[in-house]
């Protein structure tokens, strides 16, 4: 399997408002930015749809490691409450419905296909990768004010 690095960033202006989700692929020395918003979201939407899109952009199985400073994220996957809350129905342990179940059904989707590995990394930090993703998604969803 190709071995992959995927850094991902979402931002929203007012929650929710205007956002953005920015990525950045990495396969050797090769390396693709991608980035999109929405006129009304959240942040936790952005962050998701971050993750969903850098992994719909693999053309083939990989070994990923992806970047996220969203706890949102990285704990919904290496928790287990994505899952959790998928066999419950999309229920959290409270009962409460789970939010964004049709982004976490997407993930959930693509984890099957690819082996990842998630490292959650300190947001606004100088981490070089996750600065310019934050660049990037912050500029797409400027696009929607």
């Amino acid at each position: 399997m190709k071995k992959v690095n995927l850094y991902t960033d979402g931002a929203c202006s007012g929650n929710p408002g205007p956002g953005g989700w920015g990525v950045i692929l990495e396969y050797g020395t090769a390396q693709k930015e991608l980035s999109g918003g929405e006129a009304n979201t959240t942040n936790n939407r952005m962050e998701l749809t971050a993750a969903i899109t850098g992994l719909e952009a693999l053309k083939e199985p990989c070994e990923v490691t992806l970047y996220t400073d969203s706890k949102y994220v990285a704990d919904g996957i290496d928790k287990g409450w994505a899952l959790s809350w998928k066999r419950r129905g999309w229920k959290k342990a409270d009962n409460k419905p789970a939010l964004n179940p049709d982004l976490w059904e997407r993930l959930l989707t693509l984890l099957e296909k690819h082996s990842v590995k998630i490292v959650w990394v300190k947001g606004h930090d100088g981490h070089e990768y996750n600065e310019r993703c934050d660049k990037l998604a912050v500029a797409a969803a400027e696009k929607y004010k």
